[in-house]
């Protein structure tokens, strides 16, 4: 089991980290192709639009020919997309090779976490997958970085050479025996699934926090560098902030196997709604890292609890784990498109203060929903009253 999660953690860390790389290189490609703050959103948000587009056809890759074979076409599609980004120079073909990565993300995080699930007992979900997301966010850590080096000695050499980190892994992948079973579970049999309230409720919880990560890493760059900072310290902000995340992610995971996994998504949303009210205040390139590191510790309460709880409601709706990723794959990536799309179309029409007090609004109402008394009617919860 340990190796097998060590593997996961692996194919998710390098996915992860080439997806992150996109901070520290926003401002210098802005400038570069002349994009808009609106055009830079469609750029950030082509990664989680290829995850989006790939969710399902990922999940039933996985239920057919399991999450092994899944986990090595995911890693596969990245090594190319990540040469095709190093070397392209328009901003359509840069859309389309971030895009194509997005595809590869949908088939390592579907065939990874149904793999990893699927091998854990129920007790230890939440501190398996906290495991797993820490990995990936570590990933986080290294990808502003690298993104820094990159933009010194060019994107082409820098990303050729790291994409043989996913080839050198899919051969890793392959000696791991893969014992789940296949259940050929249809995708149409889980999308008629997902108007029930409390599926719509797990999609809600984990697609919240997407929107605000994909809002903070399109327009936290941008203003960073309003302020004077260099690539250099925008990866090394986004590195800090990533590395405090991926800290609490494992430690929030155990906590919600043992005292459910709302409470952590309650406190999370009082804070982060704060955290975002705040975002236009800072003048200076330090105080605005400072604030950013603490929102991505607020972000770290959310991810774990939120997919643990879409992984319980699938177990208890008859839904394939490899599906069940998929829908965390589609809560994310919807939230990540509008976060990083609408947010950057709202802050270029009205700056930047207005998407942010509308999801910290957002965040808020979200906490007044949870906290009424019937909140609790959710696979996996116990009592209110444990929780408090």
């Amino acid at each position: 089991m340990e190796r097998l999660v060590l593997v996961v953690g692996a194919a998710v860390f390098i996915d992860t980290m080439f997806y992150a790389v996109i901070a520290p290189l926003l401002p210098a490609l802005s400038h570069q192709l002349h994009l808009s703050k609106l055009s830079a959103g469609v750029l950030t948000a082509s990664y989680p639009a290829g995850m989006l587009i790939g969710s399902f056809p990922g999940s039933a890759l996985s239920v057919r020919w399991g999450p092994r074979f899944t986990v090595c076409v995911g890693l596969a599609l990245l090594a190319v997309s990540t040469v095709a980004f190093g070397w392209l120079k328009s901003a359509w073909s840069l859309d389309l090779a971030r895009l194509l990565e997005g595809l590869g993300g949908a088939c390592s995080w579907a065939g990874g976490l149904a793999w990893v699930v699927a091998a854990s007992h129920h007790d230890e979900r939440g501190s398996v997958i906290g495991k797993a997301l820490g990995a990936a966010i570590g990933g986080g850590l290294f990808g502003p970085a690298i993104g820094a080096v990159a933009s010194g000695l060019g994107r082409g050499p820098v990303f050729t050479i790291l994409a043989l980190s996913a080839i050198v892994l899919i051969a890793v992948v392959r000696t791991v025996p893969d014992e789940v079973e296949a259940s050929e579970q249809g995708v149409f049999e889980v999308v008629r699934m997902l108007g029930r309230p409390p599926m719509l409720r797990g999609l809600w919880l984990m697609g919240l926090p997407a929107i605000v990560a994909g809002a903070i890493d399109l327009l936290a760059p941008l203003q960073l560098h309003h302020f004077g900072a260099g690539a250099g310290v925008i990866g090394a902000i986004f590195l800090v902030a990533s590395a405090t995340e991926a800290t609490i992610s494992p430690l929030v995971g155990r906590f919600s196997d043992r005292r459910g996994r709302l409470l952590p998504l309650r406190v999370g949303l009082g804070l982060l709604a704060v955290a975002l009210a705040c975002f236009t205040l800072p003048g200076t390139w330090l105080l605005l890292g400072l604030l950013l590191v603490a929102t991505f510790l607020v972000l770290g309460c959310f991810w774990t609890p939120a997919m643990a709880l879409l992984s319980d409601l699938s177990h208890d709706q008859g839904i394939d784990q490899a599906h069940g990723a998929a829908l965390m794959n589609l809560a994310w990536a919807t939230g990540q498109i509008i976060g990083a799309a609408a947010g950057g179309g709202a802050a270029k029409a009205f700056g930047d203060a207005v998407p942010m007090l509308v999801v910290a609004g957002t965040c808020v109402l979200t906490l007044a929903v949870l906290s009424r008394g019937d909140s609790t009617a959710v696979a996996g919860e116990p009592p209110r009253e444990q929780l408090i």
